[in-house]
């Protein structure tokens, strides 16, 4: 365009040398290139300083019940039910505080503290529905607190005064870290709920 005072031949010119530069700049020299390419294997090869193990790490439901905080995987907890009308039993054994109707089924409420040799909870928290794939046994609580990972380095061993089939270690404050399967299969927490009633 005349008269605007832009000289489009130079500034095509300027940008091609540009252009130019910028690619000479990405050419590596075969020595350069060799250093880079070898800076690059050193830092794939390098081990990972924090790799976590396999199975140190389990996210864990942290709750209450009769004074004591528990820890079960969160793979065993189906979902919580905050205000749960439990049903309960004449005559039933003191781990059974009775039944709940959940999702239109029938669903044994337990209380944890008889298995350890502790006098039931009289408080009515939360209901933890557990169980592998379906829900098996509602687990009252006092309060569930929070969900967490568990960390195997940092677990220790479980109390002997507790029953060990039941727990697989404790964290430092105190929190019992429970074994779901085993406590799904305690035969204490197996009921039937025939019309005769529970066993």
């Amino acid at each position: 365009m005349p008269g605007s005072g832009i000289d489009w031949d130079a500034a095509r010119a300027r940008l091609a040398r540009l252009a130019a530069a910028a690619q000479e700049e990405d050419v590596l020299a075969p020595a350069e290139a060799l250093a880079v390419l070898d800076a690059r294997a050193r830092a794939l090869a390098r081990e990972p300083g924090t790799e976590v193990e396999p199975g140190t790490l389990r996210e864990a439901v942290h709750f209450r019940t009769a004074g004591q905080r528990y820890a079960l995987e969160s793979r065993f907890v189906l979902e919580v039910v905050r205000a749960a009308e439990v049903v309960p039993l004449p005559g039933a054994p003191p781990s059974l505080r009775g039944l709940t109707l959940l999702h239109g089924e029938v669903l044994p409420v337990v209380e944890l503290a008889p298995l350890f040799g502790r006098a039931p909870s009289e408080a009515s928290g939360p209901l933890l529905v557990i169980g592998e794939g379906r829900p098996e046994l509602g687990l009252r609580t006092e309060e569930v607190e929070e969900v967490t990972l568990l960390r195997g380095r940092t677990l220790l061993p479980p109390p002997s005064t507790v029953d060990t089939s039941l727990v697989s270690a404790a964290e430092e404050d105190g929190t019992l870290v429970l074994e779901g399967e085993a406590l799904l299969g305690d035969s204490r927490l197996v009921f039937d709920l025939s019309d005769e009633g529970a066993v």
